[in-house]
């Protein structure tokens, strides 16, 4: 399994590089993507990442993970990636998992992926996602779906996805030597 965390100009970086610096301590293959024709991704606190790849240079698989971090200039700029949409859609049909943080569930909300599922977003976007059941908890994991609130929640999405991916002992291990807990 492979994770690949999707990024725009605008994107919010704690819940981006939280994801990732999380995963890749956890040893799970993640790559960010810019998607954009070039690497370079200027987040909505203006710092600058260089992502690894480009939309265009992946090929993701059934049993990978999409992840939709937040950022309302960054969230926009996805929503409108038609590439990002096939992608999406193509995923979807597949059963992949998708994870998304913040504003970021707004883009599988709109495009009806959240039927009948529980998720939850940042405050005041949950008429976005569009046949959801709203949860308030700040991480929510439903079918194929994981959903989080927002930056204050990033640690928590993240561990969620590492547990997911590589196990609760693994995600306790790195959870212990980040001293979360």
């Amino acid at each position: 399994m492979k994770v690949y965390v999707m990024l725009a100009d605008g994107f919010e970086e704690i819940e981006a590089i939280t994801v990732v610096d999380v995963l890749r301590r956890g040893e799970a293959e993640t790559t960010m993507v810019s998607i954009k024709s070039d690497k370079f991704v200027l987040g909505a606190h203006n710092i600058l990442i260089v992502a690894d790849t480009t939309i265009e240079e992946i090929e993701i698989m059934p049993e990978d993970m999409i992840v939709i971090p937040g950022g309302g200039k960054g969230v926009q700029k996805l929503s409108e990636s038609k590439t990002l949409q096939s992608l999406l859609r193509k995923h979807q049909e597949q059963k992949g998992m998708l994870a998304a943080i913040c504003a970021g569930p707004t883009i599988p909300g709109k495009m009806g992926f959240y039927n009948g599922v529980k998720a939850t977003c940042y405050p005041g976007c949950e008429e976005e996602l569009e046949g959801a059941i709203i949860s308030n908890n700040d991480v929510v994991v439903d079918k194929n779906f994981i959903t989080s609130k927002g930056p204050a929640n990033s640690l928590g999405f993240a561990y969620t996805l590492l547990s997911l991916i590589k196990g609760e002992e693994i995600s306790e291990e790195i959870q212990k030597g980040m001293l979360f807990i």
